[in-house]
């Protein structure tokens, strides 16, 4: 390998990010600093004016002789135009590593745990039997959830690549790759607007009273205008039968200026988009430098969260009906009978499925960045877990508080309970509005909302850089500052339409038609593809690269996992999904016709990327198309560890004794980035390189 090498130190390895292929005239008038030299194949180049004869290395160096006359290229050198998102301390200087494992796991965990943790699985535990749920929904996370997030992590650790070029290993799917970032470049538009959401109803948490908390109009049965968002509320003094005559959590409008349909789109509703825009701020502000700052954001963003659960849960049980909201949870009113029911199992593995932001490309996007001999079975492990745990955990808040508020309004708890939106931005907020010092709780609550979907919003863009940055590195690698800025700004602009007065349902409409039975899909062809295609056995070798030899008993389980079990269980809930697919609406407000073909045209443009991209490499390839679908189903040169330090015989000497013609292949820097042989190298130059290429393999 080809490095820089200071005569003051002992034989110091020292990587950098940014290299060019150069002669060594220019070469000498690059470096810095007139100690350092070349050294290439064990072959010591002096870096100075004068020439390689003249010059008398350090004492404890050993003297090498070289020719002159032949055209010796030091490939690469360090230029002036360094990264500022690597540092020198980093394994993988060329893409950057974790400052720490703890960042890791905090950015992992802060992307797992989503807003589903607070506001879904609390609502699917008390539909589904109370703590009957739990045991279905620890069966998922064993067979489902735990051995394909440590698949996806695995993956990404492996090659170091965004979730575009790991399908290296087989490139006829690389369109899945493609695939999954669109998907989560779609979901980070009404994501970011749901965390603007956040910060408004934060923002009017400083009011005294909260302004939810009061009618607002003379006639509390009219749905209030205006520019502050507002529920209705009618006290309640004794116990009444006809929910229609309360203004209840689960009937009451949150009118985000909102309008009667799809159809009614309205103005851009001035307060939110400001929101909007302080959402995509922050957001740009933490990756400015990619990992390497919000690595440190997360430390904060990652763990308050907890720290508010634990307040709100220390404030629930201190309330008077608190207990009858926690036995509707997981308590006594818990029905073992529900485990008999197909949905109830079928809920538990949906929720398991999205709750661990398994085909998103997060997961693989994040683990790219781990150093290669990082124990990313113990990560895996420990992350799925804490999400777990914390759907759990967040369910005793929600439901103590709850419960209080069921006691307040003289209704059993299953009629003040809603899951999603309603349960975030409606009941909850509802039943904050009954506490002393309201304001407090309510700005508590939506703070751990901002920061919890700030967590997954920065996993989100962090897909999309890093894919456009492992395409083009050298466009983009020094550049990543300013293109967060830019895909930030983007995903601005393109969230503006769901901050109009029909925001709302255009939020509704992506959610339900993206993240849903897509993402399934995308998953059983990644198991296809690395399981079936590549070979899982093949892939648990890399694995081992990375971790070291396991028993065979170690591994029953995981085969049985991604061959079998995992595939089957997707299988059964894709279809099921497309045989019960209903329209989706937004309460009793039905979604117009070209709304619904709009939502059919965004899946298609997701999955169609699939086939094109596969015709295209079909096309593109050499022989018949027997031959060209065996080529394309096997791994590509590209596809190994990044450093060809790890790449051990499997990805270096092997691969390098079987080219037939060294000549027809792109030279590898030591970054692991292929690059085209520069057309101005001579002839004879080229062909002294030659001989160093498999050096690099």
């Amino acid at each position: 390998m080809t490095r820089l090498l200071s005569p003051n130190t002992d034989v110091h390895k020292q990587q950098y990010s940014h290299y060019e292929k150069t002669s060594l005239t220019k070469m000498r008038s690059m470096l810095h600093h007139p100690q350092q030299w070349c050294e290439v194949d064990n072959m010591w180049l002096p870096a100075q004016s004068h020439s390689p004869e003249s010059y008398t290395p350090h004492s404890s160096h050993t003297v090498v002789l070289i020719d002159t006359t032949a055209p010796l290229f030091c490939p690469f050198i360090r230029t002036d135009d360094q990264d500022l998102d690597v540092d020198d301390q980093d394994e993988n200087t060329g893409r950057g590593n974790w400052a720490s494992k703890s960042e890791y796991i905090l950015s992992t965990i802060g992307y797992a745990v989503g807003l589903g943790n607070i506001w879904r699985f609390p609502y699917l535990a008390y539909k589904n039997g109370g703590g009957a749920f739990l045991i279905p929904y620890f069966v998922m996370l064993v067979v489902t959830g735990i051995p394909l997030f440590f698949l996806e992590s695995a993956i990404g650790q492996f090659c170091s690549q965004g979730p575009i070029n790991i399908w290296r290993a087989v490139p006829l799917l690389q369109g899945v790759g493609v695939a999954m970032v669109m998907v989560t470049l779609i979901v980070s538009i009404y994501y970011n607007v749901i965390i603007s959401y956040s910060l408004y109803y934060m923002f009017a948490s400083f009011q005294v009273p909260l302004p939810w908390s009061k009618c607002l109009s003379s006639n509390c049965n009219k749905t209030p205008t205006g520019a502050i968002l507002r529920i209705r509320h009618t006290p309640v003094k004794k116990k009444h039968t006809n929910l229609h005559m309360l203004v209840l959590p689960h009937t009451v409008h949150v009118a985000l200026q909102r309008s009667s349909g799809l159809d009614e789109t309205g103005p851009v509703v001035w307060h939110l988009a400001l929101c909007l825009l302080l959402s995509s701020t922050l957001v740009a502000a933490a990756l400015i430098r990619g990992i390497k700052s919000s690595g440190k954001v997360v430390y904060f963003t990652a763990t308050f969260p907890y720290v508010v659960i634990v307040i709100l849960l220390i404030k629930g049980v201190t309330l008077e009906g608190a207990r009858d909201g926690i036995e509707f949870y997981i308590g006594s009113q818990s029905n073992l009978t529900k485990l008999t029911e197909a949905q109830v199992w079928k809920d538990a593995a949906t929720q398991t499925f999205y709750s661990l932001s398994i085909g998103w490309g997060g997961v693989m996007t994040l683990s790219s960045y781990n150093t290669f001999h990082n124990n990313v079975f113990k990560d895996s492990i420990i992350v799925t877990l804490t999400n777990a745990g914390t759907s759990v955990f967040a369910g005793f808040a929600i439901f103590s508080i709850l419960g209080h508020m069921a006691h307040i309004y003289q209704m059993p708890v299953g009629q003040v309970v809603k899951e999603g939106f309603g349960l975030a931005f409606i009941a909850y907020p509802d039943a904050l509005s009954k506490l002393p010092i309201s304001p407090l709780w309510a700005f508590l609550f939506f703070f751990m909302l901002l920061t919890v979907g700030l967590d997954s919003q920065f996993a989100g863009i962090e897909v999309i850089t890093t894919c456009l940055v492992d395409a083009f590195p050298n466009i983009f690698q020094s550049k990543r500052a300013l293109l967060s800025i830019i895909i930030c700004a983007i995903l601005y602009l393109l969230g503006l339409p769901c901050v109009t007065q029909a925001g709302i349902y255009w939020v509704t409409l992506i959610d339900q038609f993206v993240a849903s039975w897509v993402l399934l899909v995308l998953v059983l062809l990644e198991i296809i593809g690395f399981c079936y295609i590549y070979g899982g056995n093949r892939f648990i070798k890399d694995i081992e690269m990375m971790l070291g030899n396991k028993r065979f008993i170690f591994w029953l389980w995981w085969r049985i996992c991604w061959f079998f079990i995992s595939p089957c269980i997707i299988v059964v809930i894709l279809i099921w999904s497309l045989m019960t697919f209903e329209p989706p609406s937004y309460g009793s407000v039905q979604f117009p016709l070209w709304g619904l073909v709009l939502g059919w045209c965004m899946v298609a443009f997701i999955l169609l990327w699939i086939p094109v991209v596969a015709v295209c490499k079909v096309m593109r390839a050499k022989g018949n198309l027997l031959k060209r679908l065996k080529l394309l189903c096997s791994a590509s040169e590209e596809w190994h560890p990044y450093l060809d330090v790890h790449r051990g015989e499997r990805y270096s000497e092997e691969r390098c004794c079987h080219m037939t013609n060294p000549m027809s292949r792109p030279e590898l820097s030591s970054r692991g980035v292929k690059t085209e042989l520069e057309s101005r190298e001579s002839k004879e130059t080229t062909d002294d390189n030659v001989s160093n290429r498999c050096l690099f393999y």
